[in-house]
């Protein structure tokens, strides 16, 4: 078995690719849109991150908790690494990402830093481990 993709419930598929593209520098890969329902990828390489609306969401027949950016963090990231962390981290907040905590070099060598997007899940900026 494989990893093929992260799908994040949120309100608005386009709103949050354009948030993406914008903060993250990110392009869309597929978009598909019917009434109220959407869903929408991002090219992020090997592992499909995609955005699913929560009316198609709830479609599938079950139910969960909606992240809101004015509430607690869902217990969960993504992370995108770079090798200028502080320039993503910048980038990300002049485009309307929430600033958690600013890029810090911790123990084991790697620079890291969180925002929050424009749904209020947690994204990491931060170097690739190693590196």
């Amino acid at each position: 078995m494989q990893f093929g993709y992260t799908l994040l419930y949120v309100a608005d598929v386009e709103q949050t690719l354009t948030f993406y593209e914008a903060a993250f520098g990110l392009a869309r890969k597929f978009v598909h849109t019917d009434g109220d329902q959407a869903y929408g990828e991002l090219d992020t390489g090997a592992v499909t991150l995609g955005f699913v609306s929560h009316a198609l969401a709830k479609s599938h027949g079950f139910d969960y908790a909606e992240t809101r950016p004015d509430g607690p963090a869902a217990a969960v990231e993504i992370a995108f690494t770079t090798d200028d962390v502080q320039m993503g981290y910048d980038r990300a907040v002049s485009n309307g990402a929430v600033a958690v905590s600013p890029p810090k070099t911790k123990p084991w060598g790697q620079t890291v830093s969180y925002v929050r997007d424009n749904n209020g899940f947690l994204v990491e900026i931060c170097s690739p481990m190693g590196g």
